[in-house]
């Protein structure tokens, strides 16, 4: 042991690895106030960790301080603000320079501590984690807390882990608690630990498993305490930027895939009970219609899923040309938008495409006053605009180098030619080819367009799989043989495409950028954000209960726009459940009721979820469900996965019959739960989402107090 410390010593004052000690940190000026202060300045800064180098540190694959830093710039930026950062080399220093106004968020991976509470306010959290004891790769001799006695355990004095570690020594007084030197970077430490020059050290799981994803000189030897909350610190004097940033966050939270990223066939899809499908936000595809999902192939895919007992979720691409990568890398299971058949390259074997399952008939359009037009002959001298790269394009040319006339290239629709067809009508180009579905709908609800004749032969239809999904693919084909011009698709082609009134007036109606998405937004915004709600997710649950309808009732006695039960109307001091402001009052305050029934150190989607689930099944049947989940091995904390699966076998007698508040029809709350979960993405996706946060003017809008915040 006197050897080891003589040799610590002069670790202290030698550099690690050829890095230079590092300065004081790279800092501006004092400046104080909240958040109207940081909108007069233009800037946000926030801290985060330094290398010994001064830059602020590299991220690194899965990087939980790279993924908050990146989360910070989204705040930022929905703020209107710039980010500044603030890299800091020594944990110790973080909270002093927030503190003295150099800075105004800590977004570092900081643990929320009771000596931390006291200099600082937290935000909601950001992770939850557990400490746990890293030790050198191969080393199985420690794997309790007792294996730590006589040994040396190494980390920053001014970590969380140097509290618990403190707290644990006043018990076992055998274990060496070493603090790391100034200088260290927190790879050093591991890298000591890596040459057996110390026995273990501790670090937060999530980085823990960043190191384990790159390192194979070091293991996780066994977990400490309880489960930690991750958040960022703020200075106490700037409540309103905390509830911008809780709002914020419970926003992302709420809306971030589950999990990102992952790949499987249909058996692991099934598993997950999950299909994610990229679908564009098109009168075709997919749209918002009085607060419902709909669209021709939205309808058909999610008879799919069901079918397969999968929830359907949709993803909406930022562009036209990305769906063999997203497929590639696991952001979605299927690429939908009524993609061209084709061949892929000898090179491109990445995705492979399904059977046709529609075909559409080109036309050749213009203008309605254009004079007819009977051939080709005719369009000499015009110019035509046709989608570019698809399967009539290269035929496309041969004509127009035959004929004399300028073809225009256009990027991929997507299945959506407004856009198109105002261009056209606008002059931009005399003629386009657009395909006979698209323009049956643009032709049911505008005047001022004329087919002039069928060009080419019809161009087939079909989604898109990973190639490696062979089981999927031939579960899609074998749907296709099924449905294909079966009564389904012959109703639903015909509601989307054949029956003008229909399409007039779901068209005319769609949600396509902010807007309305229900005729009581006003009340929902009002009592929503008073108890620190998104509207956006009140309006989805509105429409789960009512479908917008003030005056519906259920069969149990539940009334109105939130369908609240007499008793529990008179709870909340509602009067009159069929007056839209007062059932809305009523629901968002038992609402804010439930959730605060529940833990506060949930998971902040979760505790949403949970509350969601409580207003739909009970309080008590939640809690039993949340019981079972932890005796069946799974996350009582979170819902999608994991207690969603306990409250599905409470309604089967060997679990009921051991459940203190017996039996519950599992299905409702899930299905309730999945459809909330669903329609309220797409609301965030089409109405904006960082339109939420700011006003006409591009400032941040009025934030209300956030009822949530972890002190």
């Amino acid at each position: 042991m006197r050897w080891f410390l003589m040799v610590l010593l002069l670790l202290v004052v030698t550099p690690v690895c050829g890095e230079q000690a590092s300065g004081p940190p790279i800092v501006g000026p004092v400046e104080t106030g909240d958040l109207d202060a940081m909108l007069e300045r233009g800037n946000l800064r926030v801290i985060v960790p330094g290398t010994a180098l001064g830059e602020p540190s590299l991220p690194r694959q899965g990087s939980p301080v790279a993924q908050q830093r990146a989360l910070a710039e989204a705040f930022a930026r929905s703020l209107g603000l710039r980010m500044d950062l603030v890299p800091v080399f020594r944990l110790g220093e973080m909270l002093p320079l927030l503190e003295e106004g150099r800075a105004d968020i800590v977004a570092a991976n900081l643990t929320v501590t009771p000596a931390r509470q006291e200099r600082v306010d937290f935000s909601l959290p950001v992770d939850h984690v557990h400490e746990v004891v890293l030790v050198r790769a191969g080393n199985d001799d420690i794997r309790s807390l007792e294996d730590l006695l006589g040994r040396t355990v190494m980390v920053d004095r001014a970590s969380s882990f140097w509290e618990t570690l403190s707290a644990l020594r006043e018990e076992h007084p055998d274990i060496h608690l070493l603090a790391a030197p100034d200088h260290f970077d927190d790879e050093s430490t591991i890298d000591m630990l890596a040459r057996g020059q110390i026995d273990a050290t501790v670090r937060d799981s999530n980085i823990a498993a960043m190191y384990l994803s790159y390192r194979d000189d070091i293991q996780v030897a066994f977990a400490v305490g309880e489960r930690q909350l991750i958040a960022w610190g703020l200075r106490p004097d700037t409540p309103e930027l905390l509830a911008a940033l809780n709002r914020f966050l419970t926003i992302e939270k709420l809306t971030r895939p589950r999990e990102a990223r992952y790949v499987g066939d249909l058996p692991e899809l099934q598993e997950r009970r999950r299909l994610r499908i990229l679908l564009p936000n098109t009168a075709a595809s997919y749209y918002l219609w009085r607060g419902e999902l709909v669209g021709f192939e939205y309808e058909f895919a999610h008879r799919f899923a069901e079918e397969h007992g999968m929830r359907l979720e949709v993803v909406v691409p930022p562009e036209q040309d990305v769906p063999g990568d997203w497929l590639e890398e696991g952001r979605a299971d299927v690429a939908g938008g009524f993609l061209e058949l084709s061949e892929p390259d000898a090179d491109d074997t990445a995705i492979r495409f399904t059977n046709p399952w529609h075909h559409a008939q080109p036309h050749l359009v213009s203008p309605a006053d254009a004079p007819e037009i009977a051939d080709w002959d005719a369009v000499a001298g015009s110019t035509v605009a046709a989608l570019a790269e698809g399967i009539l394009w290269t035929e496309l040319e041969a004509l127009a180098e035959e004929h004399g006339f300028d073809l225009l290239p256009l990027p991929g629709l997507g299945g959506d030619i407004e856009d198109l067809v105002n261009r056209l009508v606008a002059g931009d180009f005399d003629h386009a080819v657009v395909e006979g579905h698209l323009l049956s709908m643009e032709m049911a609800r505008r005047d001022d367009i004329r087919s002039q004749f069928e060009v080419g032969s019809p161009v087939p239809h079909g989604w898109a799989v990973r190639s490696a999904d062979t089981e999927l693919l031939e579960a899609l084909n074998e749907f296709f043989r099924k449905e294909h011009r079966s009564a389904f698709y012959n109703i639903l082609y015909r509601r989307y495409f054949e029956d003008e009134r229909r399409i007039r007036r779901q068209l005319d109606e769609r949600i396509r950028s902010a807007g309305q998405l229900s005729p009581w937004d006003d009340l929902v915004r009002r009592h929503a954000e008073l108890h620190g709600f998104d509207w956006r997710l009140i309006v989805a649950q509105m429409y789960q209960e009512s479908r917008f309808d003030p005056a519906a009732r259920s069969p149990m006695g539940a009334a109105g726009l939130m369908q609240l039960m007499p008793r529990t109307a008179q709870q909340v001091g509602v009067q009159n459940l069929d007056d839209p402001a007062e059932s809305i009052r009523g629901g968002v305050l038992y609402l804010d009721w439930v959730r605060r029934q529940l833990p506060e150190d949930l998971p902040v989607a979760d505790r949403i979820w949970f509350t969601l689930a409580a207003y739909n099944a009970g309080l008590g049947h939640l809690l039993d469900a949340r019981r079972l989940a932890e005796q069946k091995g799974w996350d009582r904390d979170r819902w999608f996965g994991n207690v969603e699966n306990a409250m599905l076998l409470l309604s089967q007698r060997p679990y009921y019959s051991q459940a203190r508040h017996g039996y519950v029809r599992g299905s409702e709350p899930v299905a309730y739960l999945d459809n909330i979960s669903a329609r309220f993405n797409a609301y965030v996706q089409l109405t904006e989402d960082q339109a939420a946060f700011t006003d006409g003017n591009g400032r941040p809008a009025t934030v209300p107090e956030f009822a949530e915040t972890v002190r």
